[in-house]
């Protein structure tokens, strides 16, 4: 089990919980119900996933691919250390996990 802790912008922790292998940090943020959006449902056509890992944890991520890169080039509030959330899929390896939501986050599936 990898055990991952969603902080808000300002640093307060929203959620902790623990996910098999092989989920996906969207999934996981969803099932939690935090405000990440996923429009494209992992299709890397859009940002509204986009969380920013601590540094400490994102070189155990592996790397990104470049149409990931790609999409954050036209993110907002993206950092060194920012990543899809559908691109993220947990491994064993990773152990723990450390996310931020960006400042200016917004979740427009309830509205």
């Amino acid at each position: 089990m990898i055990e991952v802790r969603f902080l808000g912008p300002d640093g307060r922790k929203l959620a902790e919980a623990e996910a098999p292998p092989g989920t996906r940090l969207l999934e996981l943020a969803q099932q939690l119900g935090l405000p990440l959006e996923g429009t494209c449902e992992g299709a890397m056509a859009c940002s509204t996933c986009h969380v920013i890992v601590s540094a400490a944890d994102f070189p155990r991520l592996g790397p990104l691919s470049v149409h990931e890169e790609d999409m954050l080039d036209f993110t907002p509030h993206v950092t060194a250390t920012s990543r899809l959330s559908c691109q993220v899929v947990l491994d064993a390896a990773i152990g723990t996990l450390e996310v931020r939501l960006p400042p200016g986050h917004a979740d427009m599936r309830g509205l």
